[in-house]
């Protein structure tokens, strides 16, 4: 059965004079496909080091993110900790299988611990970030058992954790990332990006935060896992 799509393909192909199954034009797909072009980099994300995240810092308090510096992993729990109890939130926490977070000592806080994807009625989760990046202060999360995507979006507040060896300058390093992670055919099935807590300014251009999804941001840099 004939589409739309296939008539102007072929409209196309017509007035261009080819069939679409030349060799050389077939070769050239493959070989644009297998080379992966990088885009271009501004020269306001060419950083590295601490330059670098200072600017995801900042670019993540931009957006009402709020961010935490630890020294290791080990002290993730204690912040986490500190945080629901400054904000006067309930002491529960809930995430995924990622063995990072499932490695640590939570028992030495008071916390409630649930583990799985939200069913929309936990009020705080926590995650792992792929990757971040520097230019807008944005969080790169893959879906799948170790940080499901409910947890992104249903909890009120999300904790996510990076790590600052997973800083990158801009949004072109996080494929080259996922690709060297998973394989270039075999990607997560969702990746989200995550820019400060939930908002929308659609009523009287007024912000309110919590609008889609968690109505605080707080992500936990570590120095070493």
């Amino acid at each position: 059965m004939s589409t739309a799509r296939d008539d102007i393909l072929s409209n196309i192909r017509r007035s261009l004079g080819v069939h679409g199954k030349e060799a050389p034009r077939l070769a050239s797909v493959q070989n644009r496909l297998a080379q992966t072009p990088a885009g271009v980099i501004p020269a306001r994300g060419q950083l590295e080091g601490e330059t670098k995240t200072a600017m995801f810092i900042e670019q993540a308090e931009m957006v009402q993110a709020s961010v935490a510096r630890l020294a290791s992993a080990a002290e993730i729990p204690a912040e986490v900790a500190r945080y629901l109890r400054e904000h006067n939130l309930p002491a529960t926490i809930r995430m995924g299988a990622d063995p990072l977070l499932t490695a640590l000592d939570w028992n030495a806080t008071s916390m409630a611990l649930s583990q799985g994807p939200s069913t929309g009625h936990d009020l705080n989760a926590i995650s792992v970030a792929s990757a971040g990046f520097a230019e807008t202060g944005s969080l790169m999360l893959t879906s799948g058992q170790d940080n499901p995507t409910t947890l992104n979006f249903l909890p009120d507040t999300h904790f996510v954790v990076l790590k600052t060896s997973d800083i990158e300058v801009g949004l072109e390093s996080m494929w080259q990332r996922l690709r060297a992670r998973f394989g270039k055919a075999l990607m997560p099935r969702t990746v989200n990006f995550i820019t400060g807590p939930s908002r929308s300014a659609d009523i009287e251009q007024s912000m309110l935060l919590g609008a889609h999804g968690p109505r605080s941001l707080h992500i936990l840099l570590i120095e070493t896992a």
